[in-house]
């Protein structure tokens, strides 16, 4: 079998192709043959050595993958050959808040996904809805599961309330896609004329130009009639004031992480007039995993990928990811 590895901080240069012995699975641990990948933002950070957890040295690349059980170990019973399965990407954080307990995350401190066959253990896999392909079930457990916690995990996300969601990256639009399935209204902003398309295709109601409206919270106060919105999926970190001024009295800002930009330093005084709950998110857990895949199947929900790459050009996929010039997931197929 082949494997991608990557050297944290290396850049493209630290990733390479690796051959190894087909590992055979444990107890209470499966085999499995993997479909497809999907890249994330987070993969940009390990690239780059700016990921905030561990990475082991030489890891085995990526997070986020879908493939078919080819062989379980002794008692497992969450699964069997044949059965089609994600893999959550905190393999011990199973339900409940998230506790530094659940830190080791695959394609980081444990090995990752980007290979032919992994083992793992059975209650790091989710079944995945039929009618997803590979390629769109292997976006989910990162980008997906991370917007549907924050949507779900604090204050559920009721019809009829408002969501702002930022910019096109994969979150955003997952967390759009799932503000729809909710019956809420989503505001969101873009600096491209064309996403701005893209993202009223997919539901926004309003797109605010950021660049044209760099104060968005104005804009938005405005589209509220002066309330704000009810969350705010904020990506970005620079833009964390903003998000703050744009949120309603008791509203929750969902602070997933550093995307893109310096981050500023938000005035005190600001936070405490807002009223508003920050709640960091980290992913999800593993019943949150399953809830969200069966609003997926539920709703035939189909996730935006923007291009789709060979296994064997996967240095080629990890570039067009750095270029940051994408409207939805990046996947690698095996097929």
């Amino acid at each position: 079998m082949k494997s991608y590895h990557i050297q944290y901080g290396g850049g493209l240069n630290g990733l390479s192709l690796k051959q190894h012995p087909i590992p055979k699975a444990g107890a209470r641990e499966v085999l499995i043959k993997m479909r497809a990948n999907s890249l994330s933002y987070r993969d940009v950070n390990i690239l780059a050595g700016n990921y905030p957890l561990p990475v082991k040295p030489d890891v085995i690349a990526v997070s986020d993958g879908a493939g078919e059980v080819v062989a379980t170990g002794d008692g497992v019973t969450r699964a069997r050959p044949g059965d089609r399965v994600a893999v959550n990407m905190f393999p011990l954080w199973l339900d409940g808040p998230f506790g530094w307990d659940y830190a080791p995350q695959i394609g980081g401190s444990l090995d990752g996904l980007l290979t032919e066959y992994a083992v793992v253990h059975e209650d790091a896999i989710v079944p995945i809805p039929d009618h997803l392909t590979y390629e769109e079930a292997a976006t989910l457990p990162c980008a997906a599961l991370t917007a549907w916690n924050a949507l779900t995990g604090g204050k559920p996300l009721r019809a009829g309330e408002t969501v702002l969601t930022l910019g096109s990256g994969s979150v955003s639009l997952f967390a759009l896609q799932f503000a729809k399935l909710f019956g809420a209204r989503v505001i969101a902003t873009t600096s491209d004329e064309v996403k701005a398309q893209r993202l009223k295709a997919l539901g926004a109601s309003e797109v605010i130009n950021y660049r044209q409206t760099p104060e968005f919270s104005k804009a938005v106060r405005e589209l509220t009639q002066g309330n704000g919105v009810d969350q705010v999926v904020e990506v970005a970190g620079s833009s964390m004031e903003q998000s703050i001024l744009s949120t309603r009295a008791g509203g929750q800002v969902n602070f997933i992480g550093r995307m893109g930009g310096e981050s500023k330093p938000v005035n005190l005084t600001t936070l405490f007039m807002s009223a508003a709950h920050i709640r960091p998110i980290a992913v999800g857990n593993r019943s949150q995993f399953i809830a969200m895949n069966n609003a997926i199947a539920v709703n035939k929900l189909k996730p935006v990928i923007d291009r789709v790459f060979p296994f064997a050009q996967a240095k080629e996929a990890f570039s067009y990811l750095q270029t940051g010039n994408y409207f939805g997931k990046i996947v690698i197929t095996h097929s």
